[in-house]
C-alpha cells in the first residue's frame, strides 16, 4: 500500500498560453525583480556589444546575494522594454532574455491555484489563448524559476 498518494496539479490537463508580445509582464507600475545570473548577464552583454562590467553597471542592481535587471525610474518598466515603433512595446533583448522572462507565465505564484492563474490572466492577454502547454512543460518552466 502506498503511504502517499501523488496529487496531480490542478493544471494536469495543461494550460493555454501564447505570448501576445504586449510587454505587460515587463511593465510597471509596481516594483519587481527580474533575476539574472552571471551567464545570462554575459549573454546580454554580448548581445548589446558591451563589456560584462558595463552591463552590470548600467543594467543590473544587486539585491541581497542576487542580481536583478534595473527598471526605468519613470514607470518601473524593465529597462529593456522599448517602443516598437507601432504604438506598442517590445523587448530589446528578447532572444537573450533571462530564464525568469522565458518561463512566464508558468511561475509558481501563477500556478498555485486556478484563481491565481486567472488573476495573472487579467494582466496578460496571452493566458488562456493559443496552444496548450502540457503539464511536463509547465512543470519544467516552474522548476526553472526555483533557483
Amino acid at each position: 500500500m502506498e503511504l502517499f498518494q501523488r496529487k496531480d496539479p490542478w493544471y494536469v490537463a495543461g494550460l493555454a498560453f501564447e505570448c501576445a508580445g504586449c510587454g505587460a509582464c515587463c511593465a510597471g507600475p509596481g516594483e519587481g525583480y527580474v533575476w539574472v545570473t552571471d551567464s545570462e548577464m554575459a549573454t546580454i552583454a554580448a548581445r548589446l556589444g558591451i563589456s560584462q562590467a558595463d552591463m552590470r553597471q548600467e543594467y543590473v542592481r544587486k539585491v541581497g546575494r542576487r542580481f536583478s535587471l534595473v527598471e526605468r525610474p519613470d514607470n518601473r518598466d524593465c529597462v529593456f522594454l522599448v517602443p516598437d515603433g507601432k504604438g506598442g512595446r517590445k523587448c530589446r533583448i528578447y532572444d537573450q532574455r533571462p530564464t525568469q522572462c522565458r518561463t512566464w507565465p508558468f511561475w509558481p505564484g501563477n500556478l498555485r491555484t486556478s484563481d491565481d492563474w486567472a488573476f495573472a490572466g487579467l494582466r496578460c492577454r496571452g493566458i488562456n489563448r493559443g496552444d496548450i502547454h502540457g503539464v511536463d512543460d509547465i512543470e519544467n518552466n516552474r522548476r526553472a524559476t526555483d533557483r
